[in-house]
């Protein structure tokens, strides 16, 4: 039988608030390409396009599931040319991936207003949130 795990709102919330301080100060990183398996992959052939910084708290406290980004500082000057595709959130030290997801104009993890960034452009992102899921497995 496949796995039917559920989530109360109460233990997504407690998941996210110890998952959220791990970002702190951290790094929201934007690519091209094909967004890797698993967070636990290493980027290989994709291109960076902009890496913004998140707030020494990155988010609030959780509710519904759903913790909201604080405000994130944008990339000045796009090290890059490309499309948007996913991105991925690191801790501070700059290598330790948290969670990826990919990018979009509408309904997808992380929503930009253009998808097209070019170098040296500035690259912001208003606001962010990320979302656990009810359904696990």
């Amino acid at each position: 039988m496949a796995g039917n795990t559920r989530l109360s709102t109460a233990a997504r919330n407690a998941q996210l608030d110890a998952l959220a301080p791990e970002a702190d100060n951290g790094y929201l990183r934007i690519y091209d390409g094909a967004q890797p398996a698993t967070p636990d992959t290493p980027i290989s052939g994709q291109t960076l396009l902009a890496e913004l910084r998140l707030n020494a708290t990155a988010f609030g406290a959780a509710a519904s599931g759903v913790i909201t980004a604080n405000a994130i500082t944008d990339e000045a000057s796009a090290p890059a040319s490309g499309t948007a595709a996913w991105f991925r959130v690191l801790k501070s030290d700059g290598t330790t991936a948290l969670w990826d997801g990919n990018v979009g104009l509408a309904d997808e993890n992380l929503v930009l207003n253009s998808l097209s960034i070019n170098a040296g452009a500035n690259v912001s992102v208003t606001s962010y949130t990320h979302t656990l899921p009810l359904q696990g497995t």
